[in-house]
């Protein structure tokens, strides 16, 4: 679906309110002042504030997919690759989360609206892993029995990390420990001698 330059603006918009007020503290006339637009314009795109943050959100998500697929487009062996796409992917969405204030606490507490959004942007994220992997197995570096399970247990683990990651939790764990981590997923998929 082409989205149009109004939409867009209103989208930015609404991003920059809702990270410097929180979702709850935004409401559509904001929305509408802020973009300098009618109220009309804003509920010709938009049925409620609800149906904006998705849009928020998706657009915040898209932004994350293109600079994985960048990674997936790099000239380098299946294996780092994939290890650059695993903290790039990390990075993005702490970067992401960052980035929009008060929205932070809302993005992964809404879980029903973030995982509604999520749904297209996890469907080309695993096209994306499938890709690596099979170009790992065309490369005679990876054995995988079973690509889908494998993309889908990679992606798993991702998710369930991003939390603790963008909370600071344990990135600098992870990043201090960046070669066990990837001699550990490397072992899990390298073919065997």
């Amino acid at each position: 679906m082409k989205v149009s330059k109004t939409q867009d603006m209103l989208v930015s918009v609404a991003r920059e309110l809702f990270a410097e007020h929180g979702f709850h503290n935004t409401t559509m006339n904001d929305i509408a002042n802020a973009s300098q637009k009618g109220r009309r314009t804003l509920y010709t795109y938009f049925k409620n504030k609800d149906e904006i943050y998705a849009a928020v959100i998706e657009k915040e998500l898209s932004r994350a997919i293109e600079k994985l697929k960048a990674v997936v487009e790099r000239d380098v062996n299946p294996e780092r690759k994939l290890i650059e796409y695993i903290f790039t992917r990390l990075d993005t969405i702490k970067e992401l989360v960052s980035r929009n204030g008060s929205l932070r606490g809302n993005f992964f507490r809404d879980v029903y609206e973030v995982e509604k959004a999520r749904r297209k942007i996890d469907a080309e994220e695993m096209i994306l892993i499938k890709r690596m992997l099979q170009e790992g197995i065309d490369n005679d570096m990876f054995y995988v029995e079973n690509i889908d399970i494998t993309a889908m247990m990679i992606q798993f683990s991702l998710r369930g990390v991003e939390i603790p990651y963008t909370r600071d939790n344990i990135r600098e764990k992870l990043r201090s420990n960046r070669e066990n981590i990837i001699k550990f997923l490397l072992r899990a998929l390298k073919k065997p001698n």
